[in-house]
């Protein structure tokens, strides 16, 4: 079987299938911003579409190693719902301060994930059985939490979590993040050069080096100017870059960390590769798998905070349908849904590209029964590429 990345493009470390997804992408924003005559690329929608994205991406983010490990959960949605209503709760009702309901719904969202991954890990009932009969079970529980009422929020540095009116970083704070971000992809790529150069091996050009730095780095720009163009025409100053989307970036760049860096990383991949093989060697299958399932509560848990925040309450439909959401941005991102591969960076890609179309096509007054065709369809298209790009290149 051929390669997809041979000599210095694999050198590089980009990935074929990400750079047809950044493509994809750009493709589509500008179709979508030419028939809605220019708004979809306006820094308000824009603004909105990163703030939608990011709850759908920070689950999404562990979502791929759910899959990875040859595991599902179609039960995020209804979770997230239960803890969302649950820390809206009480802070309404109960009166409890903001940090110490969301250390609850914490607590709760561990709770219900071990409960899930220890019928999954040590009894061996499927994850897709367990999961899907928490789908039911819990958007019921969201509903007895409240009692089927809507729990608003009124703090104000809570609500800032969500973005909205307050959740701009602004202006100079953007600015700087994106310098920040800037100097660490510059000193990675000095770094990378002089690792290979002290080990004799092979280094391109400088000026590819540069290039292929330079293109994120103006991507990170573009994306702070577009942030820092967007202005409230009741406030005096810009947004700029969402706090939900810093949110989204940490979240990204741990589990980045976790995956590359980690023996739980290693561990959770070589689990997906072969279980049987794993257990044969020492990996503790039955304690990654817990583990696994309690880095999902925290993820859900998060999300909750952040959509909440962003709704200044928390309803009973909080979620409702995410988890097709959250699977069809991990496996669009590259995720196979037989396990054993996977990226993070996908699955940011992936929600993207899922909260774009949907997003065009909201622009473009389609039906939401169209939409739903339309989505469930990419989601079919997605796994269908990902089937034959592995047929062709002969991967995993």
């Amino acid at each position: 079987m051929s390669d997809p990345t041979p000599g210095w493009w694999r050198r590089t470390g980009i990935d074929l299938r990400l750079l047809l997804m950044c493509v994809l992408l750009a493709v589509m924003a500008v179709a979508f911003s030419i028939m809605s005559g220019g708004v979809f690329l306006s820094p308000e929608n824009l603004y909105n579409v990163a703030q939608q994205t990011a709850v759908v991406g920070i689950v999404s983010t562990v979502m791929v190693l759910v899959i990875v490990a040859r595991h599902i959960d179609l039960s995020v949605g209804s979770v997230m719902g239960f803890v969302g209503v649950l820390i809206a709760y009480l802070q309404y009702t109960s009166g409890w301060s903001w940090p110490t309901a969301c250390l609850a719904g914490l607590a709760v969202a561990l709770l219900v994930s071990i409960y899930q991954g220890w019928l999954t890990a040590v009894l061996g009932v499927p994850s897709f059985v367990v999961t899907l009969g928490g789908l039911m079970s819990f958007r019921g529980a969201a509903f007895l939490v409240a009692d089927g009422k809507t729990q608003p929020v009124n703090d104000e540095f809570f609500q800032r979590l969500g973005g909205g009116y307050d959740g701009g970083i602004g202006v100079t704070a953007s600015w700087v993040l994106a310098a920040f971000v800037a100097l660490v992809l510059f000193g990675r790529m000095v770094q990378k050069r002089r690792a290979r150069q002290r080990h004799d091996m092979p280094t391109e050009a400088l000026w590819l080096d540069v290039l292929l730095t330079a293109v994120p780095v103006a991507v990170v720009a573009g994306f702070a100017w577009v942030m820092n163009s967007y202005q409230i025409s009741s406030k005096s100053e810009p947004q700029g870059i969402p706090i939900p989307v810093l949110i989204w970036a940490a979240v990204a760049i741990v589990l980045s960390f976790i995956v590359h860096r980690t023996r739980f990383g290693r561990y959770v991949f070589a689990m997906g590769g072969n279980p049987d093989a794993a257990a044969l060697v020492g990996i503790p299958v039955k304690r990654v798998t817990l583990m696994l399932f309690a880095l999902l509560a925290v993820l859900v848990t998060i999300a909750a905070i952040v959509s909440i925040a962003r709704l200044n309450a928390g309803t009973n439909s909080l979620g409702t349908g995410m988890e097709l959401y959250v699977i069809a941005a991990a496996v669009i991102g590259g995720t196979a849904l037989a396990g054993g591969t996977g990226s993070i960076f996908g699955s940011v890609l992936g929600a993207l590209i899922m909260q774009s179309l949907d997003s065009g096509m909201l622009l473009l007054d389609v039906p939401i029964g169209k939409r739903m065709v339309i989505i469930g369809q990419v989601l079919i298209v997605a796994v269908v590429f990902d089937v034959l790009y592995r047929r062709k290149f002969g991967e995993n």
